[in-house]
């Protein structure tokens, strides 16, 4: 392969379907012993949206890792604009006009938009006033909207996600990688991106995009690649595509897509949250005056933009969060001031699936036996650990999740981000909790392992549990939880019964609007 500097300046180099942005022919990558992509086939062509999907493992990261330059392939080529080269670093990528997109932004929140899209190219002695206007220009040109002085700190969780793709732009690229691109977008936020790569489609760019929401997929691309297990299964237009037919595609067989909404009697209140009022670091309210109550064989949803109060609201209740105001009561007792481990005891379980997926009580170094013990090691008779038991559980967890571990004992950091999710989340519910807080258990998980998840939390609300469900996709919270409350800069705006909320409502109760004006303005 050629070196990507050189791209196209040889003039012996075959030309191959010019008409193609890319074309990966028989990519390999292997780790170890572990195959993460085998022979793959791939084709973009320009002013094209190919959706790429797969399980979790079935090596889609992997592939586009490998055409963005963060890895390379061990076998196979990779045809950029129809000429043979070798991508050696995500500076090669950048310079044959390849960008990606990352789920988890990279941007300096003190800088400004400008020099967040400015920063690491050669901008040499251009002035403020022509760098403003040459980000203004690319922005008028896609349909986006930026205000290049404003602070990145200032900005929504959407426009932060422009900023992103006008550095990729500003730095020439017309082939653009999206990895969950609406993870954590409202509808109305979701939409207006799909505007803007429509746009981009018309300008001639070549999109993918990676995604586990299908209704998405079907929505904005015109074809879909589907791997599994490493492997090109198959590639289909869009419009000849349905959920079920990518679903079957996916994971080889088929699956039901219903998520279920059992009808359980109440099993009386069991969490009365009063007045809750949480302090962030710079000393400003990322929880005001919250109010609420859960049930037991209740699934309570909590539905918001990132960074509207969730992780605070997770961790106040699991003694994690010092509290600035308020009661939060169970059993009428105050579990304000108690200690995380006190907590426990009383039943509480929280599964918080954070950015840093290690972050939230597993060690990364340790596998799912010793991460098992974490939770009950206290317990253990003697001075002896006795590691039988959570080596039981683990098989069993293994077995009921589908968690892919060459065995129990290996890291835990070696793992997927998906089954570590599935690790996490097992060892909550093997606890018997009361209470189970539950937050993002799905992000990133593939439809049939999220479908998994909905089942186990189905199964704790029929044992009069009382489940929160903090979530992103609207559609889920719709169809799972009973009742949804929505925040909005760390206010409650608004808690509805599922079966008569929309995503239009959700949406509009997420930006600020009052319960009662979602539903004047869905009327």
């Amino acid at each position: 392969m050629q070196n990507a500097k050189k791209w196209g300046s040889d003039v012996d180099q075959p030309v191959k379907q010019p008409n193609l942005a890319i074309e990966l022919k028989g990519l390999t990558k292997t780790f170890g012993e572990v195959i993460a992509n085998k022979d793959i086939d791939l084709t973009l062509k320009h002013g094209e949206i190919l959706a790429l999907l797969g399980e979790n493992g079935s090596g889609k990261t992997t592939l586009m890792n490998m055409l963005s330059g963060l890895y390379r392939p061990d076998s196979g080529e990779i045809y950029v604009g129809g000429r043979l080269v070798d991508i050696r670093s995500p500076h090669d990528a950048i310079a044959l006009g390849i960008g990606m997109i990352h789920q988890h932004f990279k941007l300096v929140d003190v800088l400004s938009v400008r020099d967040n899209i400015v920063l690491g190219t050669k901008s040499g002695g251009k002035s403020r006033a022509q760098l403003t206007a040459e980000i203004v220009e690319i922005s008028e040109r896609f349909g986006l909207s930026v205000e290049p002085d404003r602070k990145i700190y200032s900005l929504s969780v959407g426009e932060k996600q422009t900023v992103e793709i006008l550095k990729v732009l500003y730095r020439g690229a017309r082939i653009l990688i999206l990895d969950e691109p609406t993870a954590v977008l409202t509808p109305q936020e979701t939409e207006r991106l799909f505007e803007i790569l429509r746009k981009m489609k018309q300008q001639g760019c070549a999109v993918i995009i990676i995604t586990h929401k299908l209704n998405e997929v079907l929505s904005i691309s015109d074809r879909v690649t589907i791997l599994r297990k490493g492997h090109t299964i198959e590639t289909v237009q869009t419009a000849q595509a349905t959920m079920r037919s990518l679903t079957e595609a996916m994971v080889g067989q088929s699956v039901d897509l219903s998520i279920h909404r059992p009808e359980i009697e109440d099993a009386g209140r069991i969490l009365d949250v009063h007045h809750l009022t949480v302090l962030n670091e710079e000393n400003v309210k990322a929880l005001n005056d919250v109010s609420f109550e859960l049930h037991g064989g209740e699934i309570l949803g909590v539905a918001g933009v990132a960074g509207s109060g969730q992780k605070e609201l997770c961790e106040a209740i699991a003694g994690l969060q010092t509290v600035a105001g308020g009661a939060i009561l169970h059993n009428d007792i105050n579990l304000v001031g108690l200690t995380p481990r006190q907590i426990i005891k009383r039943g509480i379980s929280m599964s918080f699936i954070p950015e840093d997926r290690l972050g939230m009580g597993l060690v990364g170094s340790m596998g799912m036996v010793d991460n098992l013990l974490l939770k009950e090691y206290q317990n253990q008779p003697g001075i002896f650990v006795d590691r039988k038991p959570p080596r039981k559980l683990a098989k069993e967890l293994i077995e009921r999740l589908s968690i892919v571990t060459p065995d129990v004992m290996t890291p835990v950091k070696q793992l997927s981000g998906g089954n570590v999710q599935k690790v996490l989340l097992g060892r909550e519910i093997a606890s018997n909790p009361r209470i189970l807080i539950t937050a993002y258990p799905v992000r990133g998980l593939d439809i049939n392992s999220s479908m998994t998840i909905y089942r186990l939390i189905n199964e704790q609300k029929a044992k009069g549990v009382g489940v929160l469900f903090i979530g992103e996709d609207l559609d889920v919270l719709i169809e799972l939880c009973d009742r949804i409350m929505v925040l909005c800069g760390g206010k409650v705006t608004g808690i509805v019964n599922a079966k008569e909320a929309t995503k239009e409502m959700l949406g509009l109760m997420m930006t600020g609007s009052s319960r009662e004006e979602a539903l004047s303005h869905a009327r």
